[in-house]
């Protein structure tokens, strides 16, 4: 079963401040539209989400988003030319009613804003700006690919190079008499081993020394 995150708002001439009054919230997802916002999330085990739909518009860019031990503080910032006070904060009264409240520790009317302009912001730093959030989205799968940058440690492929060990012409004149390639890859050791294959008589009677 889905409950109906409970919410509370206040505003400023160029700002909306809303409060998703859910404690230790997980899982959360939010996404800002233009006139609306999304939420999902868990708190104490019980899931939630809301829908808002709002009077007029917002914008992405400056609005910001922070969980907070006790709710999720969410700033909105009005377009440019939206100066004035909203006379609510959803487009649907009866929804507003049911399921919205007045954030009475930061409403101010709008002839006392000027001795009260500002929200305090000071519990949102560090928080996620929305304007970023398919920008980070995008960035993260590019770290994914930035993986792929580990492929550059084929660049220690180059370490082949190391086959100009083989610059031992003896090695190469016994790999190729014995037409095994794979005697290039091999440490010394291995090619001492291949040795007794030789067909040499003081080879052999080496190799049976070696192995007794």
């Amino acid at each position: 079963m889905t409950n109906v995150a409970p919410v509370k708002w206040a505003q400023r001439s160029d700002s909306i401040y809303v409060t998703i009054c859910l404690p230790d919230v997980t899982d959360e997802k939010i996404e800002l539209g233009t006139n609306s916002l999304d939420f999902k999330g868990k708190s104490n085990g019980k899931d939630y989400e809301c829908h808002l739909e709002f009077l007029r518009t917002v914008k992405k860019d400056g609005s910001v988003w922070k969980v907070l031990p006790r709710s999720i503080q969410i700033l909105l910032k009005k377009e440019e030319e939206d100066t004035g006070f909203w006379e609510r904060l959803l487009k649907d009264k009866q929804l507003e009613k049911t399921n919205v409240k007045v954030d009475w520790d930061r409403y101010v009317d709008e002839d006392e804003e000027e001795s009260n302009p500002n929200f305090d912001m000071s519990n949102l730093e560090g928080g996620m700006d929305f304007s970023q959030l398919g920008g980070m989205g995008g960035m993260g799968g590019m770290g994914g690919m930035g993986g792929m940058g580990g492929m550059g440690g084929m660049g220690g492929m180059g370490g082949m190079g190391g086959m100009g060990g083989m610059g031992n012409l003896q090695e190469m004149m016994a790999g190729m008499g014995k037409g095994d390639a794979g005697a290039y890859g091999g440490d010394e050791d291995s090619d001492d081993e291949e040795l007794p294959d030789l067909e040499s008589d003081e080879t052999e009677e080496g190799g049976k020394e070696g192995k007794e």
